[in-house]
């Protein structure tokens, strides 16, 4: 198991909480809650060792182009593709910014 941080600049904070996936083979559990700093921090737990390139460049391809929402994000995976972990931070940010 390895454990993970990252921190990005982040724009304003949404005022709703967001819980989307769940842990299980090969998926993962988001949680995301609005941040009282204007900052994005992210941190994640997961059951594949070695892996903190792969969590790092798919964070940079996601938040290079515009500044996230201000929250703070628990990730618990349990080997998850890069796909599926996109497509639960994609839909927790919507649940989050009321879509």
């Amino acid at each position: 198991m390895e454990i993970l941080k990252f921190e990005f600049a982040a724009g304003s904070s949404p005022t709703k909480k967001a819980l989307v996936g769940c842990v299980g083979s090969g998926d993962l559990e988001i949680l995301m809650q609005p941040s009282q700093t204007e900052k994005m921090s992210i941190h994640v737990v997961t059951s594949v060792d070695g892996s903190s390139k792969r969590w790092e460049n798919l964070f940079e391809r996601m938040f290079s182009d515009q500044a996230p929402p201000a929250v703070h994000i628990d990730i618990h995976d349990f080997g998850a593709t890069p796909g599926v972990v996109r497509l639960r931070l994609e839909q927790a940010f919507e649940e989050v910014n009321g879509g």
